[in-house]
């Protein structure tokens, strides 16, 4: 059964490999899995088996950065713990004390004052009136006490209850506060019955007047907590040595590094592969709606997602260093150099967010990462040479050492300690050599990727344009009027290519080539005969439009010898198109009457142009031979030529499979129009009489000088 599973499954895979979309599937699945499995081993580590209060089986190291929440807790707690109990004092509690011990000795005065009644009778009145629980010995002594002596006792039976009860009291304090009250009342300086009298007056106003808050308690012990910092486990600190006892404490440690529990997480795995999931189809989407030649084109994904695969990689070893090491720069170089800035921008976000996994989501890292590689690729959006990509590297560490001192003042301040000031110089150089790594890996890789995916960059194409290539050396001392109808069709087809937005620097470079064939044979060719001699006097129409056609061949086979890129090749074969070779039809038609005449050998093999860039050398071409044709370049001249040439070549279908539309080709003719009428505008003559006389004034200097000599 598994035997005939597996054969199954290898077929479908055979089938699967046979053709394109097979092909492409098998590469996005394939980096889908890769990536995953990387994502896999570096978020969720193996887990270890310890057990409480028994030795640890092996040594322990963080793996990364996390909150130690048992000490961050413990740290809490004692500071909460240091927070004093809030209490509310309540005045109400002394005013009716007071206003008892006034209310006491007023009854005893307005008493003493009744002379009518006796002693006892009075202290039985005060005992009613005021409701107190004195003592009759105490009372009477009350009754007896002179008027100086009754005030001097109010005011300081007074003071005293006042002072114990200005002092706060607590529930759990009262008996000492009495007490203290007592002591007090026993030292002034009456009789033993009017300080028991004092005593009992002061027992039940002795009163607790400090009332525990419990909200304002908890609110002041939870600021308490929140003030304190987390206290972290830094990566590659040492948890518990082997053989040492487990506490609790390495228990919690464990478990917030997420090395205690199941082998396998389930869930996470099923989280992480529905992220990913999503982050391919986004991928695949924009590709789709933007850039479907990547996606047709089987060597160009392989292209992409082999540096999806290795920045990925890189930065699972980069984080072992520093996470400010991510080469999410160099991706976005190569991207943007091999295919465009904006699927680079898009690229780099991605590899950002699944980068963010590795480094468990730390802010300054992701931060870094993000900015850097869009300094990148902004940095070679318009490369002209190969030193950009050198100054994009440094821009990049640039960036990187400014947002690495920005994230640290925002996060810790400037402190100068020791391991602050490793830790930000570390983090600092991290940074900026990211920044020439990126550099270094996209001038090293950049010639390797181009010839083994078979694409031409702007630095290649910068370096073919450079006068000083022997292929150019060739054309101009073999060819000079081809070298020189050459610039100024790429002159035109620059400028053309950026009005319809085609690629301007592949449209220059490839109209620099695009007549190398004339090289084998440049006599054949109007531009370079300097004599008055033809060579095409001499042969048959039907044999000088062969030579003429075969220069397109010719051509082919020089840029092969070369190892021109192949775009280059491409324009090269289709620069005419199936075009005819007007001049040399309508002279066979006018020398030979015969019916079998076709058009099919006076036109050039082909294939259609295929691009813009191919369409607008084509047209370029003929429109600059043409005008230059023109005895009289006046500008209605020069603007009717380009109109009719343009026109006879959309009538012949040469665009048919080229994307341009009618209005690109106006376009088209704008700029041709504007530019060939700046080259071959009205020059004013000079009058014969005066160039005469210029000449022999400057031979009668010539003399002199000689004469001198």
């Amino acid at each position: 059964m598994l035997k005939r599973l597996t054969k199954k499954i290898g077929g479908y895979l055979a089938f699967l490999s046979g053709n394109k979309k097979g092909q492409r599937l098998l590469l996005v699945a394939g980096l889908f899995f890769a990536i995953y499995f990387i994502l896999i081993l570096s978020i969720l580590p193996l887990g270890v088996s310890v057990e409480l209060g028994m030795p640890s089986p092996q040594t322990i190291y963080a793996h990364r950065e996390v909150v130690d929440y048992h000490a961050t807790n413990e740290l809490r707690e004692q500071a909460a713990a240091s927070v004093p109990e809030v209490y509310d004092h309540d005045h109400s509690i002394m005013d009716e004390g007071r206003e008892t011990i006034g209310e006491f000795f007023h009854c005893l005065r307005e008493v003493r004052e009744k002379e009518e009644l006796e002693t006892e009778e009075k202290c039985a009145v005060i005992r009613e009136t005021a409701g107190t629980n004195l003592s009759d010995e105490s009372l009477r002594a009350l009754v007896g006490l002179s008027p100086d002596g009754l005030e001097e006792l109010e005011s300081r039976a007074e003071t005293i209850f006042v002072e114990i009860m200005a002092r706060g009291i607590k529930e759990e304090a009262r008996q000492e506060a009495l007490k203290q009250a007592l002591q007090e009342v026993g030292l002034l300086p009456f009789g033993p019955e009017i300080r028991q009298g004092m005593e009992r007056l002061f027992s039940p106003l002795i009163q607790p007047n400090m009332i525990y808050n419990v909200q304002a308690t908890e609110a002041a012990r939870d600021a308490a907590r929140q003030a304190v910092e987390p206290v972290r486990i830094l990566r590659n600190s040492l948890i518990i040595q082997e053989g040492e006892r487990v506490t609790e404490r390495h228990v919690a440690q464990l478990e917030a590094l997420g090395l205690l529990g199941p082998r396998i997480h389930v869930g996470g795995f099923i989280g992480l592969f529905l992220i990913l999931l999503i982050v391919f189809l986004a991928l695949i989407l924009y590709l789709y709606l933007f850039n479907r030649d990547i996606i047709e084109n089987v060597s160009y994904l392989s292209l992409l997602s082999l540096i999806i695969l290795v920045t990925i990689i890189l930065g699972l070893a980069a984080r072992y260093f520093s996470g400010y090491l991510m080469p999410v720069a160099m991706s976005g170089i190569l991207i943007a150099v091999l295919f465009e800035a904006r699927l680079a921008v898009i690229v780099n976000v991605i590899l950002v967010l699944l980068l963010g996994f590795i480094v468990d989501g730390e802010f300054g890292y992701i931060i870094v990462a993000l900015l850097g590689g869009l300094v990148a690729i902004y940095s070679v959006s318009g490369l002209q040479r190969r030193s950009d990509l050198t100054k994009a590297g440094i821009y990049v560490s640039a960036v990187n050492m400014v947002s690495i001192i920005a994230i640290f003042l925002l996060n810790h301040g400037f402190i100068l300690q020791y391991d602050f000031l490793r830790q930000f110089s570390v983090s600092v150089l991290a940074g900026m050599g990211n920044g020439i790594f990126a550099a270094v890996m996209a001038i090293g890789l950049l010639p390797f990727l181009e010839s083994a995916f078979g694409l031409t960059t702007a630095v290649t194409l910068l370096e073919l344009a450079e006068p000083g290539r022997p292929l150019l050396r060739r054309l101009l001392m073999e060819t000079p009027g081809t070298y020189h109808h050459s610039v100024m069709v790429g002159n035109l087809a620059e400028a053309a290519s950026e009005a319809v937005g085609a690629d301007p620097l592949m449209s220059r470079v490839a109209a620099f080539y695009h007549d190398i064939g004339k090289t084998r044979r440049p006599y054949f060719f109007v531009e370079n005969q300097f004599t008055n001699e033809n060579p095409h006097n001499k042969i048959s129409p039907s044999l000088s439009a062969l030579i003429i056609r075969s220069h397109v061949k010719d051509g082919v086979e020089i840029a092969g010898e070369e190892n021109l890129p192949l775009p280059i090749i491409d324009i090269i074969k289709q620069h005419h198109g199936t075009g005819m070779i007007s001049f040399f039809y309508q002279q066979a038609i006018d020398k030979d009457k015969r019916i079998d005449l076709t058009e099919e050998e006076f036109r050039y093999e082909g294939p259609l142009p295929q691009t813009k860039e191919a369409a607008i050398i084509l047209l370029a071409d003929a429109v600059e031979a043409a005008v230059r044709s023109l005895s009289r370049p006046a500008a209605g001249r020069v603007e009717g030529m380009v109109r009719r040439i343009i026109k006879e070549k959309l009538n012949d279908g040469q665009f048919d499979e080229a994307p341009l539309t009618l209005r690109d080709l106006d376009k088209i003719g704008d700029t041709f129009v504007h530019m060939l009428s700046g080259i071959f505008h009205h020059r004013i003559e000079y009058p014969e009489k005066e160039i005469r006389a210029d000449l022999e004034l400057e031979r009668g200097k010539n003399k002199i000088g000689s004469a001198g000599e």
